[in-house]
C-alpha cells in the first residue's frame, strides 16, 4: 500500500463513518445492557468499533 493508497482509504474513511455509527452504537449498547460494562467503556467501545469498521469499510472499497 502506497502513502497516496493510504491517504486515500483515510479521505473515503469519513463519509463511511455515516454508515458505521449506528454499528457501534448497537454493541456499545449490547454489551453495556448484557455484560455489565460502565459508562466509560461503553464510549470507548463505541468510538473503536465506529473507527476500525469504518476504516474496514473503506479498505474494502478501495481494493475491492
Amino acid at each position: 500500500m502506497s502513502f497516496h493508497d493510504l491517504v486515500i482509504v483515510l479521505v473515503m474513511m469519513f463519509p463511511m463513518l455515516i454508515f458505521t455509527v449506528f454499528a457501534g452504537i448497537k454493541l456499545s449498547e449490547y454489551l453495556y445492557k448484557h455484560h455489565n460494562i460502565t459508562e466509560t467503556q461503553k464510549r470507548a467501545v463505541m468510538m473503536s468499533v465506529t473507527f476500525i469498521f469504518a476504516f474496514v469499510l473503506s479498505l474494502a472499497v478501495h481494493y475491492l
